[in-house]
């Protein structure tokens, strides 16, 4: 072509491989960070199997919402009648009630608690010690920092950070548990996710009836991303 610029087009050999090259990046990326977590879950003591089990459940479950019971507020909103003769507004008040449902997150709540409660059990049974003072000193720590450090917005939720729990959790693990092993993995997760789901959210409870949601999940959204750091995070003390 003129101006000394020329095109080429692709046959159809080469789009079909580009099209394969993305669906494998689309298939391969979620499964290497399935496998990732799969590997943080075994070196907690699952077997692989277990593991992607318990990883899915979280996963699959974090859209299963267990309603429990509803908050049921009384709000006065007041508005204008601009239908006078004489343009006059004229004030009024309406009553409304406004229902918060509050329910629990099969995935990020209910799961989680299950595993935390095996694994301080298999711990106890492993090392043949009891774990349970040290476990509640950390959820006390973790469920602290959690409350001060969640947010609540207002027509959003519950908003627990995603990081500063898991860390906070990791940290206690160590002190409590003098190093790395098992107990401090195990102090660990169970600090990191039952602080979480008191701290961040039951403790968070009483200020629901302001925020005007139609549903406050436990565990649920705006929660989730924090468990599973919390789930993840101790096996770097395995």
């Amino acid at each position: 072509m003129g101006n000394g610029v020329r095109f080429y087009s692709a046959g159809p050999l080469s789009l079909f491989a580009i099209i394969l090259l993305i669906a494998l990046l689309i298939i391969i990326i979620p499964l290497l960070i399935l496998g990732i977590i799969g590997a943080a879950f075994t070196r907690l003591g699952f077997s692989w199997i277990s593991a992607l089990a318990v990883v899915l459940l979280m996963l699959f479950g974090s859209f299963v919402n267990i309603p429990l019971y509803h908050i049921r507020r009384d709000m006065i909103r007041g508005y204008q009648d601009e239908a006078s003769d004489f343009d006059v507004c004229i004030r009024c008040t309406t009553s409304e009630i406004w229902d918060t449902i509050i329910s629990l997150n099969l995935g990020g709540a209910v799961v989680p608690a299950c595993i935390s409660l095996y694994m301080l059990y298999l711990a106890t049974l492993i090392t043949g010690s009891s774990l349970v003072f040290s476990v509640c000193a950390g959820i006390m720590v973790v469920a602290t920092i959690a409350f001060f450090s969640t947010r609540l917005v207002t027509n959003v939720g519950i908003q627990v950070p995603l990081l500063i729990p898991g860390l906070s959790a990791l940290l206690v693990g160590l002190l409590l548990a003098g190093g790395t092993g098992l107990p401090a993995s195990v102090i660990a997760f169970v600090s990191g996710v039952i602080g979480v789901l008191l701290g961040g959210n039951l403790a968070k409870l009483y200020r629901i009836k302001d925020l005007e949601v139609p549903e406050v999940s436990v565990g649920g959204a705006g929660t989730f991303g924090s468990i599973f750091i919390c789930c993840i995070l101790p096996a770097l003390l395995a």
